[in-house]
C-alpha cells in the first residue's frame, strides 16, 4: 500500500527542524520561570541572613574536604559567596532565559543557563533538591548538544542537526514518565497496587489545590479509575518514543496523552515547573508538520540557509562521545531505579558516584510510596506565653476555611519544605529552627517567606512548633465553609524565648 494511503503514516519524510527550535524556545520560557520564581525567595533561603546561608555551608564544605569542596559541590559562588553574587546569578538568568526565549546564540546560552541553574541549586541545598530542579539541569545539558549553531538562528533552522542528540531528549522524556509508573509498582506500596493511591494523594499532596478537594470527595470508583489510566499512560504510552518518526499521527496521539496527564496532575496539584517542564520533552516528539498544523505561522524566513554550516557528518562526530557517555549514565540510572533497593555494581556506582556532583543525569521516581495522611507543622508565636497566634505561609494548609489556591508554575520552596518537615521533623530541623530565630527577631528575610507578620510592632516573646493532622472536609462537613479539618497531634517543642 502506498504510504499517502495510509491513515497512520505521514505523506512526507518527517522532520525536526521546527520542532527543535519550539522545543528549545519553550525549554527557555521553562529557565525564566525558575529563575524568574527563585528571585524574590533566595535572600530569605539561603543568603546572608537566610535559612540556610549558602556563604557558611560553602565555608563547612572546605573545612571539610579541602580542595575537593570545588569537585563536590561545583557552584559559581566559590568566586564571591555573598548575597550580591547570588542576586546577580538570578538575574542573569532571567537575561539568558529571555535570549533562549529569543533564540540567541543557543549553544552558548543553555550552556550558560544550565551552569548558573547549577550554582543556585547547590548553594541552595535543601530547598533546591527537588525532581524538577535536577530534571531542569539534566534538559539544559542535552539542550546544548541539540541547539543549532549560529548567533540568531530562526527558529526552522535549516543546518544539520544532531539525531543522537533529540533520540538523547526524547529518551529523558522515555526515563522520566515510564520511571514514574513503574517505581510505583516495584515500591510492593498497597496503595498502588490496590488502585487506592488517589484516596489518599489528593488530600496528603504537598500544596493541593482546589480542585483536589472535589476529586479527594468523588466517588471511590472515579479515584481507582484514575490510577488505573495513570498507570496505562505511564507504562504504556512513553513506547510512542520508539515509534518511527513517519508513524505521526501515532506518535501525535501518544504526545497528546501524555501531556493530558499533566494537565490533570497540574489542575489538582502545585508542582512549581515540572508539568510545563515535562510537556516541553513531550512536545520534542513532535514533527515539523506537526507542530506547523498548531503554529503554522512559525517557519524559517524565505530562503534561508545556514552559512557555513559544517557537513551532517561532521557534526555528529563531535556529538559521537558525549552522546555516548550520557547515554551509558543514562541507561544505568534507569537500571538503579529499576533494582532498588538492590544494589548496582560497584564499577556503576563509581561512575555515577563521578558525575553527581552535576546533578545532570538522573533517575526519577515521583511518589513511589503514598503518603496516606497529612501532618502539618504549625508555627505559633506568644506576647505572654499564654495567648498563641499562628503564623500562616502563603500556600501550605493552614487557615482551615482558606481554599486551596493555584501556585504553579511558581514554586514556594518554603512551603513545599514545611511538607517534607511535618514527615520528619527531626531531619529538617536544621532550617527549621533557622526559621523559628528569624521570627522571633522579626528578621525581614524569614518573614518575607510568610504570607503576613502578626507581631508588626514588637517581636513575639515566645514561638513554639505545633503538629496537627490535616484532612479534607467532606462535602457535608464544609457547608460551614471551611476545607480542612484538623486535630492535635502534639508539640514539637515547648516555648522557644527571644534572645534577651
Amino acid at each position: 500500500m502506498p504510504v499517502s494511503g495510509n491513515l497512520l503514516l505521514s505523506a512526507d519524510p518527517p522532520r525536526f527542524a521546527l520542532s527543535r527550535g519550539v522545543f528549545l524556545r519553550l525549554l527557555g520560557f521553562v529557565y525564566f520561570v525558575a529563575f524568574a520564581s527563585l528571585a524574590p525567595q533566595l535572600a530569605g533561603l539561603v543568603g546572608s541572613e537566610g535559612l540556610l546561608p549558602a556563604a557558611g555551608y560553602l565555608e563547612r564544605a572546605y573545612d571539610l574536604w579541602g580542595r575537593d569542596a570545588y569537585v563536590q559541590l561545583p557552584t559559581l559562588l566559590w568566586l564571591w559567596p555573598g548575597d550580591a553574587l547570588l542576586a546577580m546569578l538570578c538575574w542573569l538568568g532571567i537575561v539568558l532565559s529571555v535570549a533562549a526565549m529569543a533564540g540567541a546564540a543557543p549553544i552558548a546560552v543553555f550552556l550558560s543557563l544550565w551552569a548558573v541553574y547549577l550554582s543556585l541549586t547547590v548553594a541552595g541545598q535543601d530547598f533546591l533538591f527537588f525532581q524538577w530542579d535536577l530534571l531542569l539541569l539534566e534538559t539544559g545539558v542535552l539542550a546544548v548538544l541539540y541547539a543549532p549553531r549560529g548567533w540568531w538562528p530562526p527558529i526552522e533552522t535549516r543546518g544539520p542537526e544532531s539525531a543522537a542528540a533529540r533520540w538523547m531528549v526524547w529518551g529523558l522524556a522515555f526515563k522520566l514518565t515510564f520511571l514514574s509508573g513503574v517505581t510505583k509498582l516495584l515500591s510492593n506500596d498497597q496503595a498502588w497496587w490496590s488502585l487506592t493511591a488517589l484516596r489518599y494523594h489528593y488530600e496528603t499532596q504537598p500544596i493541593p489545590t482546589w480542585a483536589s478537594w472535589y476529586a479527594h470527595n468523588a466517588p471511590d470508583w472515579f479515584g481507582t479509575v484514575s490510577v488505573g489510566m495513570m498507570f496505562c499512560i505511564e507504562l504504556a504510552v512513553p513506547f510512542v518514543v520508539f515509534v518511527p518518526p513517519r508513524f505521526r499521527r501515532v506518535r501525535t496521539a501518544g504526545c497528546a496523552l501524555l501531556c493530558l496527564l499533566q494537565a490533570l496532575i497540574a489542575v489538582t496539584g502545585n508542582y512549581g515547573f515540572f508539568n510545563l517542564l515535562t510537556v516541553t520533552l513531550y512536545i520534542s516528539l513532535l514533527d515539523d508538520a506537526a507542530i506547523a498544523r498548531v503554529l503554522p505561522w512559525l517557519r524559517a524566513p524565505a530562503g534561508y540557509a545556514q552559512r557555513g554550516a559544517p557537513r551532517p557528518g561532521a557534526r555528529g562526530m563531535a556529538m559521537a562521545l558525549p552522546v555516548t557517555i550520557l547515554a551509558v549514565l543514562s541507561a544505568l540510572t534507569f537500571v538503579r531505579e529499576i533494582r532498588r533497593p538492590a544494589p548496582m555494581p560497584g564499577w556503576s556506582d563509581a561512575l555515577l558516584g563521578a558525575v553527581a556532583p552535576l546533578r545532570s543525569v538522573n533517575g526519577y521516581g515521583l511518589f513511589r510510596v503514598m503518603t496516606t495522611e497529612r501532618p502539618e507543622i504549625v508555627m505559633e508565636g506568644s506576647a505572654d506565653g499564654a495567648a498563641w497566634t499562628e503564623y500562616a505561609f502563603p500556600w501550605k494548609a493552614g487557615d482551615l476555611a482558606r481554599a486551596p489556591g493555584f501556585v504553579q508554575p511558581h514554586m514556594p520552596r518554603l512551603d513545599w519544605q514545611m511538607w517534607f518537615a511535618a514527615l520528619d521533623p527531626q531531619r529538617q530541623s536544621h532550617w527549621l529552627f533557622a526559621l523559628v530565630d528569624g521570627v522571633l527577631e522579626n528578621d525581614p528575610a524569614a518573614l518575607g517567606l510568610l504570607e503576613d507578620n502578626p507581631f508588626p510592632d514588637e517581636p513575639p516573646a515566645f514561638v513554639r512548633l505545633v503538629l496537627y493532622r490535616y484532612r479534607f472536609t467532606t462535602p457535608e462537613e464544609g457547608e460551614d465553609g471551611n476545607w480542612w479539618n484538623r486535630e492535635l497531634v502534639g508539640y514539637l517543642t515547648e516555648p522557644i524565648p527571644r534572645r534577651p
